[in-house]
């Protein structure tokens, strides 16, 4: 499915992103992003703030250059033809690395590989989701004998809501609706190939989301992007609870006991040293990790979820950090950045399409806002010293918990800087001779 971390670092075939570097052994899927230009919509989403920045600078260049043109025909400025020629290359320049950027996208971005093959360029929307279906149930079939590990990271349910001429209008919640029904048949679907190799009672499966839905989303006066209930804000966010509150459901007959519900806060993290526990293997020993096996909680061996505290960040910046006070069963959350809602009071970021996390964008917080999400999940009412008797507690508390976790970090390149998103050719994956990329499945047999 998508895997979204890209494939090159320094040459188109060094692959140092792509998921055969990184663990695994098998991969059919989109190794960027799914973005609303990939199906060719009027509304591009692609970093649409860097868009606009980038189209910004450009059009101050070409207004600089036209400027000075006018002012060398009419002898108001004494410069030379060499320097207005150097800056309007500059400008054309800049244009064209914008353009590439976002221009092409959906010739050159979206695109499908097998292992390091790309299969089609661009990729077929209307037969992705039977494409990745296929590849599935059929690596299920070839690894029904041996353990494996199967990650499906699904197209559903985002932007552009991919959804088939099968389930076009089936719900009453309009496409956003009619994918969700899409991706529950797919999920079926994997749980009848597991079923029908008979590995119901020896597989674990976890279902999950990776945030929450997509507020500023929206087509006309259709919302696209989901609905997070009593929960504040949404995807991007990353204090608010809905951005970052999901459920997780797990099947494993046998061994988990059905109809089990579990109120305890857990972590995607915790994905990795679930899966390392069932493999027989060891997490290592040599760094701080944030994520703790689930099968204590999942079995009833304990009660409580190990994370006494989870910090929750939008990009490289420490938005909020929730507290899992034991031994009294209340959970706080301490926010010291919230985004700044566009207009204010909607909950969203629709001028920006997307809330940032920095800047301008943000509001910080000094004291940090506090809520009590035992009794406030909505996280209406912030506390105070005046309100709550234990609020110093609870902030130095926490505030020494930052400090505790700040000390286990190791500082990493900005993923998402300006230079990190602008296109590089020589980066291009391609399956045809640059810049003429075009294959189709059909073309490309596994």
């Amino acid at each position: 499915g998508k895997w979204h971390m890209g494939v090159n670092c320094k040459t188109r075939h060094d692959h140092c992103h792509h998921p055969l570097n990184h663990g695994f052994g098998y991969f059919y899927g989109m190794p960027f992003t799914l973005v609303n230009e990939c199906q060719g919509t009027d509304d591009p989403e692609l970093a649409k703030s860097l868009q606009d920045t980038y189209w910004f600078y450009t059009e101050m260049i070409i207004l600089a250059v036209f400027t000075l043109v006018i002012g060398k025909l009419a002898n108001i400025f004494p410069i030379k033809w060499k320097i207005i020629i150097c800056l309007g290359i500059c400008g054309l320049l800049h244009f064209i690395s914008w353009f590439s950027s976002y221009g092409f996208t959906k010739y050159w971005n979206c695109i499908l590989m097998r292992n390091h093959d790309i299969t089609e360029q661009p990729m077929d929307l209307q037969k992705t989701t039977s494409n990745m279906l296929k590849e599935a149930i059929t690596f299920i079939e070839r690894n029904k004998h041996r353990p494996f590990l199967l990650f499906v990271s699904l197209l559903h349910v985002h932007t552009p809501l991919i959804t088939t001429e099968k389930f076009q209008g089936r719900s009453r919640h309009g496409l956003y609706g009619d994918n969700i029904e899409e991706m529950d048949w797919m999920v079926g679907k994997l749980l009848d190939a597991i079923d029908k190799e008979g590995l119901k009672n020896t597989t674990f499966i976890y279902f999950a989301s990776d945030h929450g839905g997509f507020l500023e989303a929206h087509r006309g006066n259709s919302q696209l992007g989901g609905w997070n209930g009593i929960y504040k804000g949404g995807k991007g966010m990353g204090g608010w609870e809905g951005g970052i509150r999901v459920p997780g459901i797990v099947r494993w007959p046998e061994v988990l006991p059905a109809g089990t519900a579990i109120d305890e806060p857990t972590s995607l993290m915790d994905i990795y040293p679930t899966i390392v526990q069932l493999a027989g293997g060891v997490v290592p020993q040599d760094r701080i990790l944030d994520g703790h096996t689930l099968l204590p909680l999942l079995r009833g061996a304990v009660q409580h979820s190990r994370h006494e505290f989870l910090f929750h960040y939008c990009g490289v910046f420490l938005h909020a950090v929730r507290w899992h006070q034991k031994g009294s069963g209340t959970v706080w959350k301490a926010h010291y950045a919230t985004p700044v809602f566009q207009p204010e009071a909607s909950g969203a970021c629709f001028r920006t399409g997307i809330c940032q996390c920095f800047g301008d964008g943000v509001t910080h917080h000094d004291p940090p806002l506090l809520f009590n999400l035992s009794q406030d999940p909505s996280e209406a009412n912030p506390l105070s010293a005046d309100t709550e008797p234990l609020f110093d507690l609870v902030v130095r508390r926490i505030g020494r918990a930052v400090e505790e976790h700040r000390k286990t970090l190791t500082p990493v390149p900005q993923q998402l800087s300006p230079y990190n998103n602008i296109w590089k050719p020589w980066l291009q994956p391609c399956c045809g001779t640059f810049p003429f990329c075009w294959c189709h499945e059909e073309n490309n047999k596994a």
